[in-house]
């Protein structure tokens, strides 16, 4: 075991040191892992970065909170990525700014909507064989849904140009 597995009191971990935002689970591990990583960076012979694993096995079995942190009988297995620190500032932006809530809850029907569009019939996955043919299938049927789209909004064709018709209020 890993001495990084280790409780920042040295013991168990106490309320105190549990993340607000998730009050089921306990996150001393991962405050405590994510503090080394900082200090001590985990680096590949080519400059690439990789995760760090903790197992906590004995030190979880007398852990008050065992029960919040984890349900598995060999312990806990935290896992820090490189960006948990991007990935951390992400999830509170999230859950406290009113601007990006208002932002997401705008973007994100039409975005689901066109995805909802594309997949349609079965779409879902790849028909050919080869990038370049499903790209041009991709492409394709983009173009099909962009027309039909347009054809609802009351696009026509008269005299040899294209006229899409005035949005009505």
């Amino acid at each position: 075991m890993s001495k990084r597995a280790r409780h920042p009191t040295g013991t168990s971990c106490t309320p105190a040191w549990c993340f607000p935002l998730r009050p089921k689970r306990c996150r001393s591990h991962a405050v405590a892992l994510y503090a080394d990583w900082h200090t001590v960076p985990l680096s590949a012979p080519g400059g690439q970065y990789h995760q760090r694993k903790a197992t906590f096995g004995d030190l979880c079995t007398g852990c008050p909170l065992r029960e919040r942190c984890t349900k598995a009988r060999a312990g806990r297995i935290l896992t820090i990525r490189p960006h948990h620190g991007l990935q951390t500032t992400a999830r509170h932006q999230t859950a406290t700014d009113p601007g990006w809530q208002a932002d997401y809850r705008r973007w994100r029907p039409p975005v689901e909507r066109a995805v909802a569009w594309l997949v349609h019939h079965g779409n879902r996955r790849l028909r050919y064989c080869g990038t370049i043919r499903n790209d041009t299938w991709l492409h394709t049927r983009t173009a099909a849904l962009n027309l039909r789209r347009l054809i609802n909004l009351g696009l026509t064709h008269t005299s040899g140009t294209w006229h899409l018709a005035p949005a009505s209020t």
